[in-house]
């Protein structure tokens, strides 16, 4: 089935509730199940009205002025396809085109912070947010954050919002109850109730730290960015995605944890723009049962330690090729998965603790945090000239470009950091990542080498990549 970037979840029947809501607030109740019918007649309503003034609706666009040049078949597309008046754009103003995009939104502070998706305001340049009682306000966009599909806006004139309160998603457990709360379809703010269906849910691919809620409450297009609310009213997850092969809720819907959420807004309450993640140096895979049995555990758990990088962190903890990582900090990890989220949390400064097998002994070793460093400047070369490249930015190697395009890479080389779509480089099948080896048989260690090459003319270019360690060669008319 497809996955549909999209959010909330819908769930049992009413259940608790029967503390107080100040009771409630103080601490977290003991989980218990309805002993009468009075039980079971209870209502959500105190929780919905703690948690919904918190949940708004964002309103984003990308408008982009025309030129006099458009041609026919623009002012054809203009005229009958998704917008407001012929030639006209969202101000009225001749010569405009915009996208649109609608999604939710949750205030996180009471300087006028708002979590949503990446997705909702991607590629959008005019944000407007609508809370719950009707009021609008523009909004700043302060933080993209593409690999957790996360964004943080700010309200341009905060007043009188009320902040929704940021939970513990590691204390969740499956069968809690909890709401989604979001703008499903456009139709207006909606609530919708379920429980938690499972927990630390990977292979989603919404985003390069799969480690998500999964829940049964109703989530639907427009619920992106809306929140995932426990029974204190404290927002526990935001709403990302559902497994649906119409479009709509089937029940299966996927949240982003707190905990990360909470990573994220505290960058931007620390004036960041760019959320900064530990390195280690290392890759790691999964452990297959036939390995878990090889090394005397009960059943496959944690990461295996493939390989490393010289002079990283991983290298200098003591850690080896061979090395089950087991846990970081006390938390257990399963798979690649949930080692990358646990590990991206950490932070960049201080240790992290490493529970590992190696052999049949136990030990634990503690890695530094710190960025993945910059060892040499990138030089970004976006490709003009009519080549085999053009449409794509090219970019240096090092530690750093390696994390962010998620790939292990040289110490010296050329990779793709970006194509642009329907490039002479996107229809030649140059990909994120790939790395340049080699063109027309000449080695390309930098940019500078890759931007003298393209200044040449060749009646055919044969060009060498290497992509997830294979190398690739293709041959491409001039």
């Amino acid at each position: 089935m497809p996955l549909s970037p999209l959010l909330p979840a819908g769930l049992l029947s009413a259940l608790l509730l029967a503390a107080p809501a100040a009771a409630q607030m103080a601490q977290t109740p003991e989980k218990t199940v309805p002993l009468s019918k009075g039980e079971i007649q209870l209502s959500f309503a105190p929780v919905v009205k703690r948690a919904a003034p918190s949940v708004v609706n964002v309103y984003a666009s990308h408008v982009e002025k025309r030129t006099a040049r458009s041609s026919a078949m623009d002012e054809f597309m203009r005229r009958f396809f998704g917008e407001d008046r012929p030639g006209r754009g969202p101000s009225g103003m001749p010569g405009e085109r915009a996208q649109r995009s609608l999604g939710s939104g949750v205030i996180v502070d009471g300087s006028g912070l708002v979590i949503t998706n990446n997705h909702v305001i991607e590629n959008m340049n005019e944000v407007k947010v609508a809370l719950a009682d009707k009021r609008e306000f523009e909004a700043q966009i302060v933080l993209r954050d593409p690999r957790t599909d996360l964004a943080v806006l700010k309200i341009k004139t905060p007043a009188d919002i009320a902040p929704m309160p940021i939970g513990d998603s590691d204390h969740l457990e499956v069968g809690d109850v909890v709401l989604a709360i979001g703008n499903p379809f456009g139709v207006g703010q909606t609530v919708t109730q379920g429980i938690i269906s499972a927990l630390a849910r990977t292979q989603v691919g919404s985003s390069d730290y799969q480690f998500f809620i999964q829940t049964d409450a109703a989530i639907n297009p427009g619920n992106s960015g809306g929140a995932l609310v426990d029974l204190q009213g404290r927002l526990v997850g935001v709403n990302t995605a559902i497994y649906s092969q119409s479009g709509g809720s089937h029940g299966i819907g996927f949240a982003i944890p707190a905990s990360m959420i909470r990573a994220v807004v505290d960058t931007a309450k620390g004036g960041g723009s760019l959320v900064r993640r530990p390195w280690l140096g290392a890759r790691v895979q999964s452990v297959t049962a036939d390995i878990a049995e090889s090394v005397g555990l009960d059943r496959p758990t944690g990461v295996l330690v493939a390989n490393m990088q010289a002079k990283s962190p991983a290298e200098e903890a003591g850690l080896k090729r061979g090395d089950v990582i087991l846990t970081i900090d006390g938390q257990g990890v399963d798979d690649p998965d949930s080692f990358g989220y646990r590990f991206a949390l950490k932070g960049i400064s201080g240790t992290a603790q490493f529970g590992i097998l190696r052999g049949t002994r136990r030990q634990t070793l503690q890695v530094k945090l710190g960025p993945a460093p910059e060892t040499r400047p990138r030089d970004a070369l976006k490709v003009r000239a009519r080549t085999p490249f053009a449409g794509a930015t090219l970019v240096n190697t090092s530690p750093a470009v390696g994390e962010e395009l998620q790939a292990d890479l040289p110490e010296e080389g050329v990779a793709i950091s970006a194509v642009e779509e329907g490039s002479l480089a996107n229809r030649a099948g140059f990909k994120k990542g790939d790395v340049i080896v080699a063109v027309n048989g000449t080695p390309v260690a930098s940019t500078k080498d890759l931007d003298r090459l393209t200044q040449r003319s060749f009646g055919l270019w044969e060009v060498s990549i290497n992509r997830g360690g294979e190398v690739l060669t293709s041959v491409f008319g001039g």
